[in-house]
């Protein structure tokens, strides 16, 4: 599952030079919990508003809603998340950054990604990573032995087949899978060596 089959493409936007007190309407008519700060040119970046933005440096200091720009307060350029990128990405980039939402962006705005979107959109409760993981691994393991049966251990084929299995090993490993004491290639490298010694 990708983040743009469970992203919400009802975004409201803003101008980096409106109110605060604007915001706040705004997003009180929208039931929002964020505001995309509109670019104001094709370079420029979007930025981000967040209701946490408003509460720890707006309210909590007193200041007055109405004075205060979004452009003080706004998180630019803010992270963004390409449409393509598997959920369980997404979910680590928020995790590595702090963030709870960000928009989704492949040149223009597409919609806005949030943890709530993750946990009640995402498939991971039908299809977990680990899972679909070493199915995988199988798979590339088998393809990788026929492939260096049927056009040589040192064939690029082989080669570039043995590499794919070693990547989602790794990857096993990143989600927990414990280390094996040789790897698929090296017990095929032995395997082979045993062949050759009978």
């Amino acid at each position: 599952m990708r983040a743009k089959h469970i992203m919400t493409q009802d975004v409201a936007t803003i101008r980096g030079s409106a109110t605060v007190a604007e915001a706040v309407k705004l997003m009180r008519l929208k039931g929002l919990r964020c505001l995309i700060v509109e670019a104001r040119h094709d370079g420029d970046a979007y930025g981000i508003v967040t209701e946490t933005d408003i509460v720890s440096k707006v309210i909590a200091h007193g200041k007055d809603l109405k004075q205060v720009h979004i452009y003080e307060i706004m998180s630019k350029p803010c992270i963004v998340v390409n449409p393509d990128l598997d959920v369980e990405y997404v979910a680590r980039l928020f995790a590595n950054t702090g963030v709870w939402r960000a928009p989704v962006i492949q040149g223009e705005l597409l919609g806005i990604l949030s943890v709530t979107d993750i946990i009640m959109k995402g498939d991971f409760l039908e299809k977990p990573k680990l899972a679909f993981l070493q199915k995988e691994l199988q798979k590339a393991i088998s393809n990788a032995r026929s492939v260096s049966s049927n056009c040589g251990a040192d064939s690029k084929k082989a080669i570039e087949a043995w590499d794919l299995v070693d990547e989602l090993e790794a990857e096993a490993c990143f989600y927990g899978v414990p280390k094996p004491e040789k790897s698929a290639r090296e017990l095929f490298s032995d395997e082979r060596k045993l062949a050759t010694v009978s």
